[in-house]
């Protein structure tokens, strides 16, 4: 579908079901001028986030919002782009995010703990009581700040302010990155609440690369280690099983992506550069 016939359906949609552009960007956590550009045309390729998060918004599939039969995690077409096969038979590989291309730093509680007056650790505590929701999907974005605003007796919070300044990209994992999509398919797998690897990406604190495919614990519903989100994940590489290789920090989502026959590595965030190298070791490919 090109820019105008998506505009054209988006807002088709939007008034049956009842919401003003004002609603819709409320509950899509996007800005009226990204909306009011997309409904126009005015945007020639939305990104996969702003779409999956406008059919949740929505609450129709995104097959239905594009009026295609595959769904949009499927824009990336892998058979078009001839690639490397490692000696280990590696074909795909996927990085985790948080404490793998990017250090979460514990300055977000801390300045959120600044500014409403309560302790770090009382805000840490807080944020981790409803973080596996939302990344699920199960709480909205705006839902969590309301709450944590609630209990924070704040006026209003905006977490992803807060996280997205305190995150610092973890630059050896950034170059192994781009040298992996040269040679390899690649893709994330993160544990994440909804819109924040859009932002992530828009404001280059993750690998200026293009990801053949991006799983979103928040859009599929699942998190690490559960079996649904590496079901998923396999399903969207479109190789076997054996021929992935995921990079994570967390060891039980390691095992549990290896118990689907992945094969896997474990990132040392203290030694960031021994480990980037030692996945780059891995992945040597066939002559």
């Amino acid at each position: 579908m090109d820019e105008k016939g998506l505009g054209q359906r988006l807002q088709q949609m939007r008034k049956a079901a009842g919401l003003t552009q004002q609603e819709l960007c409320h509950k899509a956590d996007l800005s009226y001028s990204t909306l009011a550009k997309i409904e126009r045309g005015a945007i020639k390729s939305p990104s996969i986030f702003t779409i999956q998060n406008i059919a949740a918004a929505l609450g129709v599939g995104l097959d239905t919002l594009l009026g295609t039969t595959p769904p949009i995690a499927s824009i990336v077409t892998i058979s078009a782009k001839p690639k490397l096969v490692a000696q280990n038979g590696v074909r795909f590989v996927y990085f985790d995010i948080n404490g793998c291309l990017v250090r979460f730093l514990h300055e977000g509680f801390n300045r959120l703990a600044l500014d409403s007056g309560v302790r770090p650790d009382e805000v840490e505590n807080l944020f981790w009581h409803y973080n596996d929701a939302v990344c699920r999907g199960e709480m909205s974005l705006e839902g969590f700040n309301k709450v944590m605003a609630s209990e924070l007796n704040m006026p209003a919070i905006r977490w992803q302010d807060y996280y997205l300044s305190s995150v610092e990209p973890i630059q050896d994992m950034h170059d192994l990155a781009q040298w992996v999509s040269e040679r390899y398919y690649i893709g994330l797998v993160s544990n994440i609440m909804p819109g924040l690897i859009e932002s992530m990406l828009d404001r280059k604190l993750l690998p200026n690369i293009k990801f053949d495919t991006i799983i979103d614990s928040s859009v599929v519903g699942a998190i690490k280690p559960e079996r649904a989100i590496y079901q998923a994940a396999t399903a969207k590489a479109g190789v076997d099983p054996s021929e992935i290789l995921f990079i994570d920090d967390d060891r039980a989502n390691l095992m549990a992506a290896e118990h689907l026959g992945w094969q896997v590595l474990w990132f040392d965030d203290y030694q960031p550069a021994e480990a980037a190298e030692r996945i780059r070791a891995s992945l040597i490919p066939v002559e």
